[in-house]
């Protein structure tokens, strides 16, 4: 069947079927990712930009193309998740200001709608490079200007426009070196094609379509190590906000873009009627938001360091979860909690860790963690949920520092405390100093100073072949990690775990204690145990089970 037009309901409909699709496919698109910045992984961020532009399409049974795709750039826009939403939200701006003031869209107003699309996205961008998802995306708009003098079947020009789409693709490697070193395709122009294709799939089809929902499964992928040297990363923070403002323009816009890219690199600056978003990539964070706080008001605000995040080079996924906001593991009606007068918060993964924390004190636990970071909204939320006039928060993960601190400043009716701890073994390690009826200042105090003693064993797998600093890694090689940099390679979980420890166990170490993961024995931690008491005799050992996914151990030296 030739499908000539396209009206509103047929364009929803596929704008839908392409995020789902996007969705289910996440996973693959994040695992091409290559480049460590804290923007969060490709497919993620892409798949949750998309998603929050369908849910604005599935609200509306408007006929008209544009109004459903003004509708879709609003919901990407203000969904849009890391640089890789950003530039999506743009095509999806773009796409909509290209259908102004049409009900049915054919194949010329496609064509221009793409062109228009491509132009928005790479003027959004302070230096587009390409090899990128900008390079796929100009590709289609292309083809489509090409596909429109051929064909009036809308079918026939989408399926033109993804073929062309995928042999600029399969170049890309050649532009990026990065790729070609990685092996990978460019990630964020996959996740593109994988939207266009779940959209031509549900062209002729009839009847609703609806968003679909991340769903969880113990299903775990693993993104790349990289081999990029921390010092190719120029400015070392990735500056995320909006700024509110009423009736923005287009200068307004240009001169903040002209500003940033003298402070920064990677700028971003896009809006609508009454937003606009900002990613930067700066080393001066604050003189973006004083810029931007004489513009308007700020929310959503983000900042990440970029070089201390990639001295974590291994970053995982979580398929489903990392798609879903962490939750408080206990629910618990504040109404019904005794009175206390300090209250904790901690955030962790695994069961048995939860359980540890509850055990010492903890009132509630926010599950995330590694690839599952919890929101300042999470931890305000955690936060109401406990009959106490001072909470001490326990972020136990150097990525959610900032979110808690964020949350200190929010909350009116709390006194919030925030203990930077960066790992589970420093939040143990500050539980330890909590005594009933102490003073919170100084137990406050004694928890910052102690967490200083504390050093973090990690024990995990390589999922790719790649160099590390002068370190060749294999798929399936055990690394172990020492406060989030890759000390040892090895081929055996046990050899490599107790390579690390010999790395970190000093004749000052007094404590070691052991936590196996979901995929490590009791037995098998008996023997790194066995291991410590022999070679390090003053060494006290204890060993618990923490169920943490990703990770075999986790390992506290104090």
């Amino acid at each position: 069947m030739s499908i000539l037009k396209l009206n509103g309901l047929r364009l929803s409909r596929m704008m839908i079927a392409g995020a789902n699709e996007l969705t289910a496919n996440k996973v693959l698109v994040d695992a091409m990712n290559v480049f460590p910045v804290p923007d969060g992984d490709t497919g993620t961020n892409m798949s949750l930009t998309v998603l929050a532009a369908a849910r604005e399409t599935e609200k509306s049974q408007s006929l008209r193309v544009d109004e459903i795709a003004k509708l879709s750039a609003s919901g990407a826009l203000r969904g849009a998740r890391g640089n890789s939403g950003v530039i999506t939200s743009q095509l999806f701006r773009g796409f909509a200001k290209g259908l102004e003031g049409y009900a049915e869209a054919g194949v010329t107003e496609i064509a221009v709608a793409l062109d228009q699309a491509v132009k928005t996205a790479y003027k959004a961008v302070m230096k587009p490079k390409e090899g990128t998802i900008l390079t796929v995306a100009k590709a289609c708009a292309e083809a489509g200007a090409k596909l429109a003098l051929e064909t009036e079947d809308v079918k026939e020009f989408i399926e033109g426009v993804i073929a062309y789409g995928h042999e600029v693709l399969d170049q890309t490697p050649e532009m990026l070196p990065v790729l070609k070193q990685a092996g990978v395709v460019d990630a964020g122009g996959r996740g593109l094609l994988f939207v266009l294709e779940g959209a031509l799939a549900q062209i002729d089809k009839e009847g609703p379509v609806t968003v679909m929902e991340p769903s969880k499964t113990s299903e775990v992928s693993f993104a790349a190590v990289t081999s990029i040297d921390p010092a190719d990363i120029t400015f070392g923070y990735c500056t995320e906000f909006f700024i509110n403002v009423k009736n923005s323009d287009e200068a307004t816009s240009q001169k903040l873009k002209s500003y940033l890219g003298t402070i920064g690199d990677s700028v971003v600056c896009v809006s609508d009627e009454d937003i606009i978003k900002i990613h930067v990539h700066t080393d001066h964070p604050g003189l973006a938001i004083e810029k931007a706080l004489e513009i308007g008001s700020l929310s959503g605000l983000k900042i990440d360091n970029m070089r201390e995040q990639h001295s974590n080079q291994i970053q995982f996924e979580q398929s489903a979860a990392a798609a879903v906001a962490p939750k408080a593991v206990e629910e618990v009606p504040v109404e019904n909690m005794p009175k206390k007068a300090i209250g904790f918060v901690s955030v962790s993964a695994g069961k048995g860790l939860s359980d540890i924390f509850k055990n010492l004190g903890v009132d509630v636990v926010i599950e995330g963690g590694q690839t599952m970071n919890p929101s300042t909204d999470d931890i305000l939320s955690a936060v109401e949920k406990i009959n106490a006039d001072h909470v001490i928060v326990l972020p136990n993960n150097k990525n959610i520092i900032l979110a808690a601190e964020q949350a200190q400043k929010i909350c009116e009716d709390k006194k919030i405390h925030v203990i930077p701890t960066k790992s589970v073994p420093q939040g143990i390690s500050a539980m330890f100093c909590y005594s009933e009826g102490g003073d919170v200042d100084d137990m406050v105090d004694e928890m910052k100073d102690v967490i200083g003693g504390v050093s973090t064993v990690a024990v995990t797998y390589a999922v790719r072949d790649t160099s590390f600093e002068d370190k060749v890694i294999t798929s399936g090689d055990i690394l172990g990690m020492l406060n989030d940099k890759i000390e040892v390679v090895a081929k055996d979980i046990a050899e490599g775990t107790k390579e690390t420890l010999r790395k970190t166990i000093t004749d000052d170490s007094e404590l070691v204690g052991i936590y196996y993961g979901c995929e490590a024995s009791l037995a098998e931690a008996e023997e790194i145990a066995a291991f410590v008491e022999e070679e390090y005799p003053d060494c006290e050992v204890e060993i618990q089970q923490g169920d943490q996914p990703l990770y075999y151990y986790i390992i506290s030296v104090e």
